[in-house]
């Protein structure tokens, strides 16, 4: 194919004159699609919300407990992608659970993991 640009002529690609057999661009897609069948989910996605919003609570440093719902196994803040909370709650959620290890009610790693109970239930049981 052959096309005129500013009045000079230009051959076309060195696969259109050689008559490439690969399919067109549009062919490709339509066996692609042939092959392999749609996919659906396997299941509905369960819609995120923000818990503190829902139960109309603020995160307290003072409730180990409830904020230990959103670290990991390693103590880590498990980010709101996956726990859906909210941008503003989980600011105010990642500066409480910093409070609460700086005040030693949260442990930092798994290391600190059993110096921490041992010595909570030291200062609980009075000793």
């Amino acid at each position: 194919m052959t096309e005129e640009i500013m009045g000079t002529q230009v051959a076309g690609s060195a696969d259109e004159a050689a008559g490439s057999s690969r399919p067109s661009a549009a062919g490709g897609e339509e066996a692609r699609s042939e092959r392999r069948p749609e996919r659906r989910p396997r299941y509905p996605r369960r819609r995120k919300f923000c818990r503190f919003c829902a139960e109309k609570r603020e995160p307290d440093h003072k409730d180990p407990d409830y904020l230990r719902q959103f670290l990991t196994d390693r103590y880590k803040i498990i980010p709101r992608r996956i726990t859906g909370t909210c941008a503003y709650h989980q600011r105010r959620l990642t500066k409480a659970v910093k409070r609460a290890r700086m005040l030693a009610l949260l442990p930092y790693t798994t290391l600190h993991k059993g110096w921490f109970t041992h010595e909570v239930q030291k200062i609980v049981r009075g000793g």
